[in-house]
């Protein structure tokens, strides 16, 4: 039952990263959102897609970690692995909604995917000041903790192949993007 549930909170990642991907590369290239619907109404669209697969994610991996609770190893007393677990959902919550209000509500839904190229300025506020990507590195650590908290293998399984998942997609998809439209404003 715990990896029948792994697997689909799998699919549901790579629903999530394949489908933001694959959209924001063909906005990208083709203008796919914003040639049919406008700038606002292409990204209106697709910030209805991209919520409702990260939603699915986010449910299907506490479902992973609520159906395979216990079957963490006893590397620490448990009381320790909880505190410790707390601590990691704290800081990473704490980290990514940090670095979603210093972005703003559309860059956190990448929103420069749909709008005219220009030259993008690196944010250096916030948790930017003190990391290149609070997002995907810190920001993940809530998913590690909830891990530990519920005493999930499974979870924590999930939250390696979650954060790679998501870094892969920021190298392939985002950091090209930056690239691309640095290039083109230089």
């Amino acid at each position: 039952m715990i990896w029948a549930v792994f697997a689909v909170h799998l699919a549901a990642r790579l629903a999530y990263v394949g489908y933001v991907g694959i959209a924001l590369a063909r906005q990208e290239s083709r203008g796919s959102w914003t040639r049919r619907w406008g700038i606002e109404g292409g990204f209106a669209r697709f910030r209805r897609g991209a919520s409702i697969v990260m939603a699915i994610d986010a449910v299907t991996f506490v479902a992973v970690c609520l159906v395979g609770r216990g079957t963490l190893p006893a590397v620490l007393p448990r009381l320790p692995a909880i505190a410790i677990g707390v601590v990691l959902v704290l800081v990473g919550v704490g980290t990514k909604l940090w670095a979603a209000r210093t972005l703003g509500d559309k860059a956190y839904y990448w929103y420069n995917f749909f709008t005219p190229p220009e030259r993008i300025v690196p944010v250096m506020t916030g948790p930017y000041r003190y990391l290149k990507n609070p997002m995907y590195t810190v920001g993940y650590f809530q998913t590690y903790g909830f891990a530990l908290v519920t005493g999930s293998l499974a979870g924590l399984v999930a939250s390696v192949c979650d954060q790679v998942a998501i870094l892969v997609f920021h190298w392939r998809v985002e950091r090209r993007h930056f690239a691309r439209v640095t290039r083109r404003a230089a």
